[in-house]
């Protein structure tokens, strides 16, 4: 019986998992920062991350 339980938790795993891929790297349409194209979730994190690490090294920089 642990045998079949295992293998359905498994398989919920599975669909889970499919499901955050397809959110995190599916195009988003109708984007108003990018009209020119879409952009997914992930690249959208990774932009504000690169733009987050300009600004403090631009704020490190400056003469105290």
């Amino acid at each position: 019986m642990t045998r079949r339980q295992s293998g359905h938790a498994t398989l919920e795993y599975i669909v889970v998992g499919a499901m955050l891929a397809f959110a995190l790297f599916v195009p988003i349409g109708g984007d108003a920062a990018s009209p020119d194209s879409a952009r997914s979730t992930v690249q959208i994190v990774l932009e504000c991350f690169h733009r987050a690490y300009q600004n403090i090294s631009y704020a490190l920089s400056l003469p105290s």
